[in-house]
């Protein structure tokens, strides 16, 4: 039923409706797609039915009925059937070539810049660096870092031969000491089985992304965006290029945030939210996180007047079965601040 529709949510044809300018030139590009699509079936439609229609064989026909009046060897009409589609083909490859230009735009020292960690099943966010109004919050040279995951962790010993003789993780020790690639940053937040990540991003900035997993093929996907982007283990050694940017998102709000490839048995709640506030909410979000490094994430969301929990998905339960108790009201997606009250920063 389209009785509920707007005119412009008629016009998406099924998609989200975006919240960067780089998913607003995908929608455009796929509205007038679908047209195209839609113009060029009503005229072969179109051909079909007159075709049927007014060529049927006739009850009384003559033996020069048989046989309808042929067009081959019509230059003209071949040439027009040959350039046609070329025409609609380069016209489509044109704009295409536009809009993947737009959307994989990349431009250097992005004022905020993310890295995105994957892993089975769930996500981790931190904050490479920060740049807001002209001030550096977060410096990627001292709050960032890439280094082996496992290499802060207490090191087991085992009595070899009258020797001590440290006892090597999976693949002999091999997997922590490859994924060399896997960022650490000052300021992170790391989901759970019973927490939602939230990433905290500013409203009207170019933003980058830089994706990593740590164990199997993820995909990060925010609907909103109109966007995803394959979350690989082994960039450099898959040619995968792990990063793109969004020149900004356009209005506050909360966007849920899903992966959008198959990876394993808890893929389907692989969800996180993504929370957009103004330029200043962030700043003091930062600037919280900064002067308190054991808060929890939901308390830095709480000290900028912002609710702490998600509200556009929950936490998945480990359970095969589910209990029922999952909220039908989460909150206010398009409002998520906490009346009445004083930001603590």
């Amino acid at each position: 039923m389209t009785s509920g529709c707007s005119a412009e949510e008629a016009l998406r044809f099924g998609w989200p409706e975006g919240v960067t300018p780089e998913a607003h030139d995908m929608r455009t590009f796929w509205t007038w797609s679908v047209i195209a699509a839609l113009a060029m079936g009503v005229l072969v439609w179109g051909l079909i039915f007159w075709t049927i229609t007014f060529h049927r064989r006739k009850k009384n026909g003559t033996a020069e009925d048989e046989i309808p009046r042929q067009t081959g060897y019509n230059v003209p009409l071949e040439l027009a059937y040959t350039a046609i589609p070329f025409v609609l083909i380069a016209v489509m490859f044109y704009f295409t070539v536009v809009v993947q230009n737009s959307v994989e735009k990349k431009e250097e020292n992005p004022a905020v810049a993310v890295d995105v960690t994957a892993f089975q099943w769930n996500w981790k966010f931190g904050y490479k660096s920060v740049t807001i109004d002209g001030k550096q919050l977060v410096n990627p040279k001292t709050d960032s870092k890439q280094g082996v995951p496992f290499q802060d962790q207490i090191a087991k010993y085992r009595e070899e031969d009258g020797k001590q003789e440290e006892i090597l993780g999976a693949a002999g020790g091999r997997s922590a000491e490859i994924r060399d690639y896997l960022s650490y940053d000052k300021i992170e937040t790391l989901g759970s089985s019973s927490e939602i990540p939230i990433l905290v991003l500013p409203t009207n900035t170019r933003i980058q992304f830089d994706l990593a997993a740590a164990d199997v093929v993820h995909s990060f996907w925010v609907p909103e965006f109109l966007f995803k982007r394959d979350v690989m283990p082994f960039p450099k050694q898959n040619h995968q290029d792990s990063s793109f940017q969004i020149s900004e998102i356009d209005r506050e709000g909360a966007f849920v945030g899903r992966c959008a490839e198959m990876c394993g048995t808890f893929h389907a709640m692989m969800n996180f939210e993504v929370r957009a506030v103004s330029p200043t909410t962030f700043a003091n979000y930062i600037k919280y996180r900064q002067a308190h490094p054991e808060a929890t994430n939901a308390q830095a969301l709480k000290a900028v007047c912002q609710v702490p929990e998600s509200v556009t998905t929950v936490p998945f339960d480990t359970r095969r079965v589910s209990n029922g108790t999952t909220p039908k009201n989460l909150g206010d997606a398009n409002n998520t601040t906490i009346a009445q009250c004083t930001p603590e920063v």
